[in-house]
Protein backbone atom coordinates (compact mmCIF):
# COMPACT_ATOMS: atom_id res chain seq x y z
CA UNK A 1 0.00 0.00 0.00
CA UNK A 2 1.23 3.44 -0.93
CA UNK A 3 -0.01 6.99 -0.35
CA UNK A 4 0.66 9.58 -1.84
CA UNK A 5 -0.98 12.98 -3.18
CA UNK A 6 -3.65 12.89 -6.14
CA UNK A 7 -2.00 13.91 -9.50
CA UNK A 8 -4.03 15.03 -12.32
CA UNK A 9 -4.59 11.71 -13.50
CA UNK A 10 -6.09 10.23 -10.27
CA UNK A 11 -8.96 12.45 -10.84
CA UNK A 12 -11.39 9.81 -12.55
CA UNK A 13 -10.32 7.14 -10.16
CA UNK A 14 -11.31 8.87 -7.22
CA UNK A 15 -14.31 10.55 -8.52
CA UNK A 16 -15.41 6.24 -8.88
CA UNK A 17 -13.94 5.41 -5.52
CA UNK A 18 -16.54 8.59 -3.77
CA UNK A 19 -19.46 6.86 -6.13
CA UNK A 20 -18.50 3.62 -5.35
CA UNK A 21 -17.77 3.85 -1.30
CA UNK A 22 -21.00 6.21 -0.75
CA UNK A 23 -23.49 4.54 -2.69
CA UNK A 24 -25.59 2.67 0.11
CA UNK A 25 -24.14 5.26 2.74
CA UNK A 26 -26.93 5.89 5.28
CA UNK A 27 -26.84 8.55 5.65
CA UNK A 28 -24.76 9.59 2.05
CA UNK A 29 -26.56 12.24 -0.59
CA UNK A 30 -24.30 10.53 -2.78
CA UNK A 31 -22.68 13.80 -3.70
CA UNK A 32 -19.38 12.93 -2.11
CA UNK A 33 -17.69 12.77 -5.33
CA UNK A 34 -19.27 16.42 -6.75
CA UNK A 35 -17.49 17.91 -3.50
CA UNK A 36 -14.17 16.72 -4.34
CA UNK A 37 -14.28 18.23 -7.77
CA UNK A 38 -15.88 21.33 -6.75
CA UNK A 39 -13.30 21.85 -3.84
CA UNK A 40 -10.54 21.08 -6.39
CA UNK A 41 -11.94 23.53 -8.90
CA UNK A 42 -11.90 26.25 -6.73
CA UNK A 43 -8.56 25.62 -5.33
CA UNK A 44 -9.96 24.58 -1.86
CA UNK A 45 -8.59 21.13 -1.86
CA UNK A 46 -5.82 21.50 0.47
CA UNK A 47 -4.80 17.81 1.17
CA UNK A 48 -6.05 15.40 -1.24
CA UNK A 49 -4.04 11.96 -0.87
CA UNK A 50 -4.81 8.14 -2.38
CA UNK A 51 -4.02 5.36 -1.41
CA UNK A 52 -2.49 2.68 -4.19
CA UNK A 53 -2.62 -1.03 -4.20
CA UNK A 54 -0.44 -3.30 -6.35
CA UNK A 55 -2.36 -6.47 -7.51
CA UNK A 56 -0.32 -8.55 -9.92
CA UNK A 57 2.02 -5.88 -10.98
CA UNK A 58 -0.59 -4.24 -11.66
CA UNK A 59 -1.49 -0.35 -9.82
CA UNK A 60 -4.80 0.60 -8.87
CA UNK A 61 -6.22 3.56 -6.52
CA UNK A 62 -8.15 2.18 -4.02
CA UNK A 63 -8.81 5.10 -1.52
CA UNK A 64 -9.13 8.60 -1.18
CA UNK A 65 -8.77 11.15 1.31
CA UNK A 66 -9.87 15.13 0.97
CA UNK A 67 -9.40 18.12 3.92
CA UNK A 68 -9.94 21.48 3.08
CA UNK A 69 -9.94 25.01 5.63
CA UNK A 70 -12.35 25.49 7.83
CA UNK A 71 -13.43 28.41 9.21
CA UNK A 72 -14.09 28.97 13.48
CA UNK A 73 -16.84 31.25 13.68
CA UNK A 74 -15.62 32.66 10.61
CA UNK A 75 -12.03 32.75 11.44
CA UNK A 76 -9.33 31.03 9.98
CA UNK A 77 -7.66 29.63 12.92
CA UNK A 78 -5.85 27.03 11.47
CA UNK A 79 -8.15 24.45 11.73
CA UNK A 80 -8.72 22.05 8.98
CA UNK A 81 -11.66 19.94 7.87
CA UNK A 82 -11.71 16.20 7.18
CA UNK A 83 -13.57 14.85 4.31
CA UNK A 84 -14.89 13.00 2.46
CA UNK A 85 -12.31 9.98 2.76
CA UNK A 86 -13.27 7.17 0.70
CA UNK A 87 -12.31 3.43 -0.12
CA UNK A 88 -13.49 0.68 -2.73
CA UNK A 89 -16.17 -1.17 -0.86
CA UNK A 90 -14.68 -4.43 -1.32
CA UNK A 91 -11.36 -3.27 0.48
CA UNK A 92 -13.51 -1.49 3.53
CA UNK A 93 -11.94 -2.75 6.84
CA UNK A 94 -9.02 -3.09 5.91
CA UNK A 95 -7.11 0.13 7.37
CA UNK A 96 -6.67 1.60 4.19
CA UNK A 97 -8.79 4.53 5.31
CA UNK A 98 -6.98 4.89 8.93
CA UNK A 99 -3.46 5.00 6.88
CA UNK A 100 -5.39 7.69 4.79
CA UNK A 101 -6.14 9.50 7.78
CA UNK A 102 -3.31 9.06 9.70
CA UNK A 103 -1.27 10.31 6.68
CA UNK A 104 -3.23 13.27 5.79
CA UNK A 105 -2.87 14.14 9.49
CA UNK A 106 0.80 14.22 8.80
CA UNK A 107 0.31 16.16 6.21
CA UNK A 108 -1.65 19.26 8.48
CA UNK A 109 0.95 18.77 10.99
CA UNK A 110 3.78 19.45 8.02
CA UNK A 111 1.41 22.39 7.41
CA UNK A 112 1.51 23.79 10.85
CA UNK A 113 -2.01 23.03 11.44
CA UNK A 114 -4.02 23.47 14.55
CA UNK A 115 -6.01 20.60 14.39
CA UNK A 116 -8.54 18.42 12.29
CA UNK A 117 -12.20 18.12 12.53
CA UNK A 118 -14.86 15.95 10.97
CA UNK A 119 -18.20 15.24 11.34
CA UNK A 120 -18.57 11.16 11.70
CA UNK A 121 -19.06 8.17 14.12
CA UNK A 122 -17.21 8.63 17.31
CA UNK A 123 -16.27 4.60 17.76
CA UNK A 124 -14.01 4.77 14.31
CA UNK A 125 -12.41 8.30 14.59
CA UNK A 126 -11.85 7.56 18.44
CA UNK A 127 -9.06 4.84 17.57
CA UNK A 128 -7.24 7.64 15.53
CA UNK A 129 -7.03 10.47 18.02
CA UNK A 130 -10.17 11.93 17.58
CA UNK A 131 -12.35 12.64 20.29
CA UNK A 132 -16.10 14.34 20.80
CA UNK A 133 -15.62 18.14 20.56
CA UNK A 134 -16.58 20.76 23.39
CA UNK A 135 -16.25 24.07 22.67
CA UNK A 136 -16.68 23.19 18.76
CA UNK A 137 -20.27 22.63 17.34
CA UNK A 138 -21.86 22.20 13.77
CA UNK A 139 -24.86 23.63 12.96
CA UNK A 140 -27.33 20.99 12.51
CA UNK A 141 -25.27 18.18 13.69
CA UNK A 142 -25.98 16.50 17.21
CA UNK A 143 -22.67 17.39 19.25
CA UNK A 144 -21.92 13.59 19.76
CA UNK A 145 -20.92 13.43 16.31
CA UNK A 146 -18.89 16.65 16.04
CA UNK A 147 -15.19 15.42 16.59
CA UNK A 148 -11.27 17.09 16.19
CA UNK A 149 -8.04 16.00 16.81
CA UNK A 150 -5.98 19.33 17.96
CA UNK A 151 -2.56 19.21 16.10
CA UNK A 152 -0.49 21.81 17.68
CA UNK A 153 -2.43 24.05 20.03
CA UNK A 154 -6.20 23.30 22.48
CA UNK A 155 -9.71 22.97 20.81
CA UNK A 156 -11.18 26.85 19.79
CA UNK A 157 -14.83 27.83 20.80
CA UNK A 158 -17.19 28.00 18.02
CA UNK A 159 -18.90 27.11 15.62
CA UNK A 160 -17.57 25.99 12.66
CA UNK A 161 -18.35 25.30 9.26
CA UNK A 162 -16.67 24.55 5.70
CA UNK A 163 -16.55 25.34 2.03
CA UNK A 164 -20.39 26.11 0.01
CA UNK A 165 -19.09 23.06 -2.20
CA UNK A 166 -20.15 20.68 0.91
CA UNK A 167 -23.66 22.06 -0.04
CA UNK A 168 -23.51 20.65 -3.45
CA UNK A 169 -27.00 18.39 -4.98
CA UNK A 170 -26.46 15.94 -7.24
Amino acid sequence: MNIRPETFADHAAIRKINNAAFAVHLFSRQTAHLIVDALRAEGALTVSLVAEDVLAGDVRIVGHIAFSKEPVDGRDLGWYLLGPVAVLPDLQRKGIGSKLVLAGLAKLRKRNAAGCALVGDPALYARLGFRQAVGLSWPGVPAKFVLYQPLCGDEPNGAISHHPAFNIEA
